[in-house]
């Protein structure tokens, strides 16, 4: 099994509410399994009650949300897969650069743990990976969060920050390889 531990650093490095967000990314053949742990003063920002029903939801990003970018290694497609704390999900197919956008309809579901604690949150999925990619495909991953605030703000959290802005699709930000 190939893993490699990660900490995402906010857009800017500002943190003005000291959070910390750090995690694990493994990859055994055809499975994928990441954790996100957010530590902290979670008091200041927007975490989704969970939901009922979880269920596939577009724009998941204008709240609190994990995000998971997988991008075969030498090919410009890619798949954003979005975790709100509240049980829903969404997985986005792109064939390059912010362009193609599509559902990735393979998935009718994306289980995922998540635990809370007053001053932490974590987040953990299994994905099978040969739903889109041979088992033996070489990837490259982004690991990315956004955090909203109680003030309304958006916080953006990833594993480098390549860009002018916050921008998690830019190929120099898929920087781990399973």
């Amino acid at each position: 099994m190939r893993g490699r531990d990660f900490s995402l650093t906010p857009f800017g490095g500002e943190n003005e509410s000291h959070l910390k967000i750090k995690g694990r990314i493994e990859r055994a053949s055809h499975n994928c399994f990441i954790s996100y742990e957010l530590f902290g003063a979670l008091s200041g920002i927007v975490v989704p009650a969970p939901a009922e029903v979880p269920e596939r939801k577009d724009r998941l990003w204008e709240e609190t949300c994990f995000e998971l970018f997988i991008r075969p290694e030498d090919s410009e497609r890619y798949w954003e897969f979005n975790l709100s704390p509240a049980g829903h999900w969404n997985v986005y197919r792109f064939a390059y650069y912010r362009e193609g956008m599509e559902e990735e309809m393979v998935f009718n579901s994306l289980p995922f743990n998540i635990e809370s604690e007053p001053e932490a949150l974590r987040l953990s999925l299994l994905l099978d990976l040969k739903k889109i990619v041979p088992a033996d495909q070489a990837l490259n991953i982004a690991v990315s969060a956004v955090i909203k605030t109680k003030d309304g703000r958006l916080t953006y959290w990833a594993l480098t920050h390549p860009g002018p802005g916050p921008d998690f699709h830019k190929k120099e930000s898929f920087i781990l390889s399973l």
